[in-house]
């Protein structure tokens, strides 16, 4: 098996500089290919805890780390003008000598649009601004004219990209919607990400997200795939079920590994979770996304680096 592994941090979840700084330098010394964060203010509930913006914390990445790829998973289009994500994103890929991956989204969190006068349209209205975002955005990228451009929600008139990136970095969409996100990705994108998906929706979604490159006459080799989710490691079968049967009780119903992975889980031992992997690569992913559920304890992605990741990818 030959797939990149990276790392999803919450960068709204009580992330500082103290621990982004470890995660990246963590990262980097055990052989992880990414790291990528959210950009979200705060989560949807109470209690709010560190964040860091998302712009500044990559500029750090790109001068704090030589080798790995990073970049947001993902912006979302209601934060800022769409002109200056790319701005910003185009400086951080020059500063890093070419390893920004820059996501975009529609966004979809309502709490942290509130608590800061953000206007939050509703979601047709959002995926209108993330489709003109990416329309100028790619015209922009592989045409240095100046561009003049007259959409519904934005409106460039001589606009350019100055200094000219030093490459086309790639523009990856993430999300699981058929309707909207697919379709996107496969005009718009040279990366689609999954969120959460047991094998079988990943695999449909896959033939779907094929389906739609091929009616914009693309090829499905333009399009990376990838996939985001959460892993929980047991060093052995008896520890697992031990595990399985306390959650079982807590929620007062039977707890499963196929409830677990049915979620969009990576669970087990470090042969299962192997094997597991093995099966969505089997099914086209080519990247994962392994998120951080505690940006203090790293752990377990020390674990993972040991146990996993050398039977993953090259080194």
């Amino acid at each position: 098996m030959n797939v990149e592994i990276g790392l999803m941090v919450e960068g709204q979840d009580g992330l500082n500089w103290q621990n982004w700084q470890q995660i990246l330098e963590t990262a980097e010394r055990l052989g992880y290919q990414s790291v990528f964060r959210s950009d979200h203010f705060v989560n949807p509930h109470p209690p709010d805890k560190d964040s860091l913006e998302l712009w500044v914390s990559l500029a750090y990445a790109a001068q704090a780390t030589e080798r790995i790829e990073f970049g947001p998973l993902v912006s979302p289009i209601t934060f800022r003008h769409p002109m200056m994500t790319l701005r910003y994103a185009s400086a951080i890929d020059d500063l890093s000598n070419g390893r920004l991956v820059l996501g975009l989204g529609a966004g979809w969190m309502d709490r942290e649009h509130e608590n800061y006068s953000i206007p939050y349209p509703d979601v047709p209205t959002r995926f209108a601004m993330l489709t003109e975002q990416l329309a100028f955005s790619t015209r922009i990228l592989d045409d240095p004219q100046p561009l003049d451009y007259a959409g519904q929600h934005y409106q460039l008139k001589e606009a350019v990209l100055l200094p000219r990136p030093k490459r086309r970095f790639p523009i990856l969409i993430g999300g699981n919607g058929p309707l909207r996100t697919l379709p996107l990705a496969a005009q718009f994108a040279q990366e689609w990400n999954g969120v959460y998906l047991n094998i079988d929706r990943y695999r449909e979604r896959q033939q779907q997200l094929n389906e739609a490159i091929a009616a914009v006459g693309r090829s499905p080799a333009d399009v990376k795939r990838s996939l985001m989710a959460g892993f929980r490691w047991f060093k052995d079968r008896a520890s697992l079920n031990e595990q399985l049967q306390t959650a079982s009780e807590e929620r007062g119903q039977e707890v499963t590994l196929e409830s677990l992975r049915g979620v969009g889980l990576f669970v087990g031992t470090s042969e299962m979770i192997i094997a597991q992997l093995a099966e969505y690569a089997a099914a086209g992913c080519q990247r994962f996304m392994l998120q951080i559920t505690d940006n203090d304890d790293l752990e377990p992605i020390h674990t993972f680096a040991e146990e996993i990741l050398p039977h993953c990818q090259r080194r």
